[in-house]
Protein backbone atom coordinates (compact mmCIF):
# COMPACT_ATOMS: atom_id res chain seq x y z
CA UNK A 1 0.00 0.00 0.00
CA UNK A 2 2.89 2.42 0.97
CA UNK A 3 3.94 2.04 -2.21
CA UNK A 4 0.50 2.74 -4.35
CA UNK A 5 0.84 5.78 -2.40
CA UNK A 6 4.12 6.68 -3.40
CA UNK A 7 3.31 5.99 -6.83
CA UNK A 8 0.20 8.70 -6.25
CA UNK A 9 2.24 11.24 -5.17
CA UNK A 10 4.60 10.71 -7.86
CA UNK A 11 2.15 11.37 -10.16
CA UNK A 12 1.33 14.55 -7.87
CA UNK A 13 4.30 16.30 -8.26
CA UNK A 14 2.67 18.23 -11.42
CA UNK A 15 -1.16 19.00 -9.55
CA UNK A 16 -1.66 21.26 -12.86
CA UNK A 17 -2.65 17.81 -14.45
CA UNK A 18 -4.65 16.23 -12.88
CA UNK A 19 -6.25 19.22 -10.90
CA UNK A 20 -5.51 22.37 -12.12
CA UNK A 21 -6.46 22.09 -15.98
CA UNK A 22 -9.56 20.13 -15.07
CA UNK A 23 -10.71 23.01 -13.18
CA UNK A 24 -9.91 25.61 -15.91
CA UNK A 25 -11.53 24.10 -18.50
CA UNK A 26 -14.53 23.40 -16.32
CA UNK A 27 -14.15 27.12 -15.54
CA UNK A 28 -13.66 28.55 -19.02
CA UNK A 29 -16.96 26.08 -20.47
CA UNK A 30 -18.95 26.94 -18.06
CA UNK A 31 -18.54 31.04 -18.18
CA UNK A 32 -18.55 31.09 -21.99
CA UNK A 33 -21.77 28.68 -22.28
CA UNK A 34 -23.45 31.65 -19.48
CA UNK A 35 -22.26 34.54 -21.38
CA UNK A 36 -24.03 32.48 -24.55
CA UNK A 37 -27.27 32.06 -22.53
CA UNK A 38 -27.30 35.77 -21.34
CA UNK A 39 -27.05 36.68 -25.05
CA UNK A 40 -29.50 34.41 -26.27
CA UNK A 41 -31.97 35.78 -23.55
CA UNK A 42 -30.97 39.27 -24.61
CA UNK A 43 -32.57 38.43 -27.73
CA UNK A 44 -35.62 37.06 -26.66
CA UNK A 45 -35.71 33.52 -26.47
CA UNK A 46 -37.63 31.65 -24.90
CA UNK A 47 -37.85 28.14 -23.16
CA UNK A 48 -35.24 25.84 -21.32
CA UNK A 49 -31.36 26.45 -22.50
CA UNK A 50 -28.97 23.29 -22.54
CA UNK A 51 -25.15 23.36 -22.90
CA UNK A 52 -23.12 20.04 -23.46
CA UNK A 53 -19.98 22.10 -21.95
CA UNK A 54 -19.71 19.99 -18.14
CA UNK A 55 -18.44 16.92 -20.75
CA UNK A 56 -15.12 19.23 -21.82
CA UNK A 57 -13.16 18.35 -18.83
CA UNK A 58 -14.50 14.81 -19.31
CA UNK A 59 -12.75 14.24 -22.84
CA UNK A 60 -9.52 16.01 -21.01
CA UNK A 61 -9.04 12.93 -19.07
CA UNK A 62 -8.79 10.63 -22.22
CA UNK A 63 -5.71 12.49 -23.08
CA UNK A 64 -5.02 12.23 -19.32
CA UNK A 65 -4.89 9.02 -19.40
CA UNK A 66 -2.29 8.81 -22.14
CA UNK A 67 -0.32 11.58 -19.93
CA UNK A 68 -0.14 9.23 -16.64
CA UNK A 69 1.17 6.15 -18.34
CA UNK A 70 3.50 7.87 -21.37
CA UNK A 71 5.41 10.53 -18.86
CA UNK A 72 5.99 9.07 -15.64
CA UNK A 73 5.71 5.19 -16.57
CA UNK A 74 9.72 5.47 -17.43
CA UNK A 75 10.95 7.28 -14.95
CA UNK A 76 9.00 5.05 -12.37
CA UNK A 77 10.48 2.23 -14.51
CA UNK A 78 14.05 3.96 -13.62
CA UNK A 79 13.22 4.74 -9.42
CA UNK A 80 12.55 0.52 -9.38
CA UNK A 81 8.77 0.58 -9.27
CA UNK A 82 7.18 -2.64 -9.79
CA UNK A 83 4.58 -2.61 -12.62
CA UNK A 84 1.79 -3.47 -10.33
CA UNK A 85 2.41 -0.61 -8.05
CA UNK A 86 2.78 1.92 -10.69
CA UNK A 87 -0.92 0.73 -12.61
CA UNK A 88 -2.63 0.38 -8.83
CA UNK A 89 -1.64 3.93 -7.85
CA UNK A 90 -2.03 5.68 -11.28
CA UNK A 91 -5.68 3.90 -11.31
CA UNK A 92 -6.33 4.59 -7.82
CA UNK A 93 -5.15 8.73 -7.91
CA UNK A 94 -7.55 9.45 -10.97
CA UNK A 95 -10.42 7.39 -9.41
CA UNK A 96 -10.14 9.29 -6.63
CA UNK A 97 -10.00 12.52 -8.76
CA UNK A 98 -13.03 11.58 -10.34
CA UNK A 99 -15.23 10.83 -7.78
CA UNK A 100 -14.40 14.54 -6.32
CA UNK A 101 -14.79 15.55 -9.61
CA UNK A 102 -18.34 13.70 -9.68
CA UNK A 103 -19.37 15.05 -6.55
CA UNK A 104 -18.70 18.66 -7.49
CA UNK A 105 -21.03 18.06 -10.83
CA UNK A 106 -23.91 16.99 -8.40
CA UNK A 107 -23.13 19.47 -6.42
CA UNK A 108 -23.48 22.03 -8.70
CA UNK A 109 -26.38 20.59 -10.64
CA UNK A 110 -28.44 21.18 -7.08
CA UNK A 111 -27.06 24.61 -7.04
CA UNK A 112 -28.11 25.56 -10.91
CA UNK A 113 -32.00 24.07 -9.74
CA UNK A 114 -31.93 26.35 -6.80
CA UNK A 115 -30.36 29.54 -9.08
CA UNK A 116 -33.03 28.63 -11.54
CA UNK A 117 -30.55 28.09 -14.00
CA UNK A 118 -28.31 30.53 -12.72
CA UNK A 119 -31.14 33.19 -13.77
CA UNK A 120 -31.46 32.74 -16.70
CA UNK A 121 -33.28 28.61 -16.75
CA UNK A 122 -29.93 27.50 -18.25
CA UNK A 123 -29.13 23.57 -18.03
CA UNK A 124 -25.14 22.95 -17.60
CA UNK A 125 -24.66 20.36 -15.20
CA UNK A 126 -28.58 19.53 -14.23
CA UNK A 127 -28.84 17.83 -17.29
CA UNK A 128 -32.65 16.11 -17.25
CA UNK A 129 -31.22 12.98 -17.93
CA UNK A 130 -29.41 12.28 -15.44
CA UNK A 131 -30.65 15.04 -12.98
CA UNK A 132 -33.78 13.19 -12.88
CA UNK A 133 -32.53 10.21 -11.11
CA UNK A 134 -31.63 10.00 -7.23
CA UNK A 135 -27.70 11.44 -5.90
CA UNK A 136 -26.39 7.79 -6.09
CA UNK A 137 -26.86 7.56 -9.89
CA UNK A 138 -25.80 10.53 -10.37
CA UNK A 139 -22.23 10.93 -8.81
CA UNK A 140 -21.74 6.99 -10.67
CA UNK A 141 -22.63 8.40 -14.12
CA UNK A 142 -20.09 10.61 -13.87
CA UNK A 143 -17.88 8.99 -12.16
CA UNK A 144 -18.07 6.06 -14.44
CA UNK A 145 -17.72 7.98 -17.72
CA UNK A 146 -14.70 9.60 -16.74
CA UNK A 147 -13.31 6.74 -16.02
CA UNK A 148 -14.35 4.60 -18.99
CA UNK A 149 -12.49 8.15 -20.67
CA UNK A 150 -9.50 7.96 -18.83
CA UNK A 151 -9.05 3.54 -18.82
CA UNK A 152 -9.47 4.35 -22.89
CA UNK A 153 -6.52 6.92 -23.27
CA UNK A 154 -4.38 4.27 -20.92
CA UNK A 155 -4.97 1.13 -22.83
CA UNK A 156 -4.28 3.45 -25.85
CA UNK A 157 -1.21 4.32 -24.22
CA UNK A 158 -0.08 0.59 -22.96
CA UNK A 159 -1.00 -0.82 -26.36
CA UNK A 160 1.67 1.98 -27.79
CA UNK A 161 4.45 1.56 -24.71
CA UNK A 162 4.71 -2.22 -25.66
CA UNK A 163 4.00 -2.68 -29.39
CA UNK A 164 4.53 1.20 -30.58
CA UNK A 165 3.22 2.66 -33.72
CA UNK A 166 2.52 -0.81 -34.56
CA UNK A 167 0.19 -2.10 -31.89
CA UNK A 168 -1.81 0.97 -32.46
CA UNK A 169 -2.36 0.51 -35.84
CA UNK A 170 -3.42 -2.82 -36.15
CA UNK A 171 -5.71 -2.28 -33.04
CA UNK A 172 -7.33 0.77 -34.37
CA UNK A 173 -7.62 -1.02 -38.10
CA UNK A 174 -9.28 -4.11 -36.30
CA UNK A 175 -11.40 -1.87 -34.23
CA UNK A 176 -12.75 0.04 -37.09
CA UNK A 177 -13.51 -3.05 -39.34
CA UNK A 178 -15.38 -4.78 -36.12
CA UNK A 179 -17.60 -1.54 -36.34
CA UNK A 180 -17.99 -1.12 -40.10
CA UNK A 181 -18.91 -4.71 -40.09
CA UNK A 182 -21.51 -4.17 -37.06
CA UNK A 183 -22.69 -0.41 -39.27
CA UNK A 184 -23.40 -3.01 -42.29
CA UNK A 185 -24.82 -5.96 -40.56
CA UNK A 186 -27.64 -3.29 -39.41
CA UNK A 187 -27.95 -1.29 -42.43
CA UNK A 188 -28.35 -4.72 -44.11
CA UNK A 189 -31.29 -6.11 -41.82
CA UNK A 190 -32.53 -3.06 -42.04
CA UNK A 191 -32.77 -2.57 -38.25
CA UNK A 192 -31.75 1.08 -37.61
CA UNK A 193 -35.31 1.89 -36.34
CA UNK A 194 -34.93 -0.81 -33.88
CA UNK A 195 -31.45 0.49 -32.54
CA UNK A 196 -32.75 3.78 -32.26
CA UNK A 197 -35.52 2.70 -30.25
CA UNK A 198 -33.21 0.55 -28.16
CA UNK A 199 -30.80 3.40 -27.89
CA UNK A 200 -34.08 5.86 -26.36
CA UNK A 201 -34.56 3.44 -23.89
CA UNK A 202 -31.42 3.57 -22.24
CA UNK A 203 -31.24 4.59 -18.83
CA UNK A 204 -28.41 6.96 -16.47
CA UNK A 205 -28.55 3.83 -14.66
CA UNK A 206 -28.02 1.54 -17.41
CA UNK A 207 -25.62 3.35 -19.08
CA UNK A 208 -23.48 3.54 -15.50
CA UNK A 209 -23.47 -0.52 -15.71
CA UNK A 210 -22.87 -0.97 -19.00
CA UNK A 211 -20.28 1.79 -18.18
CA UNK A 212 -18.93 -0.30 -15.44
CA UNK A 213 -18.54 -3.28 -17.48
CA UNK A 214 -16.65 -1.25 -20.52
CA UNK A 215 -14.10 0.16 -17.38
CA UNK A 216 -13.30 -3.62 -15.99
CA UNK A 217 -12.69 -4.47 -19.44
CA UNK A 218 -10.12 -2.00 -20.21
CA UNK A 219 -8.40 -2.11 -16.72
CA UNK A 220 -7.74 -5.53 -17.48
CA UNK A 221 -6.71 -5.53 -20.15
CA UNK A 222 -4.66 -2.67 -19.90
CA UNK A 223 -3.10 -4.04 -16.92
CA UNK A 224 -2.02 -7.00 -18.55
CA UNK A 225 -0.32 -5.31 -21.53
CA UNK A 226 1.63 -3.17 -18.85
CA UNK A 227 2.97 -6.23 -17.50
CA UNK A 228 4.87 -6.99 -20.38
CA UNK A 229 5.76 -3.30 -21.60
CA UNK A 230 9.43 -1.76 -21.45
CA UNK A 231 10.08 1.79 -20.51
Amino acid sequence: MSRIIKVARMQLINKWTFVGIPLIILAGSFLFTLAIWYLVRRGGAEGILYGGGAQAPMWYFLALGIQALTLTFPFAMAMSVSRRSFYLGTVALFAGCALILSVFYYLMGLLEVATGGWGVDGRFFALQWIAGNNWLIQILFYFMLMLVLFMIGFFAATLYMRWRTTGVLVFSIGLGLLLLGAVALITLSDSWLEVGRWLAAWTAAGATGLGACLAVLLAGSSYLTLRKTTA
